[in-house]
């Protein structure tokens, strides 16, 4: 009878066990921040040393993801579907562009697996379909191009400081952005604008976002999209440097 108590004991402990482990897995993931990426695809194309031929007609700041600031490819099993965004992809072919590309759903396809599945914990998010449609409805909202030119922050040959573009986006919004820049090359002395990180909570209204790197990790790992950048990557701008936001039709 001891013996039999025992293994029922075992197999109940098994149990509460095995049922813990997946709201163990969800807590770990539980995000508190989204974060809405937007990149320049003129200095993605230069950073990444390809002619990027279609850059050009992407004059304007795309989508780089969307990303909850806690866990990553939380679902390996949960594969991407372009089946299931069909209704959005006029609108993602404008708005969020695989500028390296071309032709492919390789980008969006990361972008689900590596930070959609994360997002996905949320009820507003938990289909491939509100994933991204959320993120296009997020960068359409914040209009990132028209604030910039509303504060004469144009692409052009002269530079601007960091103080310039972080102002121009704060007193708008009135929250802190992450301004991203590609470090100058040996014996240049100015850096080239990025990506421009702009955060919401978890009820989709404005945040800071953590300006300084090391505070917010894993926030430049898109290695599918860098992954040719050998020598540059993303990286806070420089404070004391000045920053050349680079005209898209600017010969290469």
């Amino acid at each position: 009878m001891a013996s039999l108590n025992l293994v029922a004991l075992l197999c109940f402990g098994l149990v509460v066990l095995v049922n813990s482990y997946p709201s163990f897995s969800r807590h770990e993931n539980q995000w508190t921040k989204l974060i809405l990426t937007h990149h320049w695809p003129k200095t993605l194309c230069t950073m990444e040393e390809v002619s990027c031929q279609t850059a050009d007609k992407f004059n304007y700041w795309t989508i780089h993801g969307l990303w909850p600031d806690k866990g990553q490819s939380c679902n390996r099993s949960w594969h991407f579907d372009v089946n299931d965004i069909k209704d959005l992809l006029p609108e993602m072919e404008i708005w969020w562009p695989d500028v390296l590309h071309p032709g492919t759903n390789e980008f969006w396809k990361h972008e689900w697996e590596k930070h959609g599945t994360c997002a996905a914990v949320a009820e507003s998010l938990n289909s491939e379909n509100k994933y991204f449609a959320k993120a296009l409805d997020l960068y359409k909202n914040v209009g990132l191009d028209s604030i910039l030119k509303k504060f004469n922050i144009v692409p052009s040959s002269k530079y601007y400081r960091l103080d310039d573009i972080r102002n121009s986006i704060g007193s708008f919004y009135k929250v802190k952005p992450k301004i991203q820049c590609v470090s100058p090359s040996q014996g240049e002395a100015v850096q080239t604008l990025g990506q421009i990180e702009i955060c919401f909570d978890k009820e989709y209204q404005l945040m800071d976002c953590v300006e300084y790197e090391e505070e917010l990790p894993n926030s430049i790992d898109d290695l599918f999209v860098f992954e040719s950048a050998q020598q540059s990557e993303f990286s806070v701008c420089d404070e004391s440097m000045p920053i050349y936001y680079p005209p898209a039709h600017e010969e290469y």
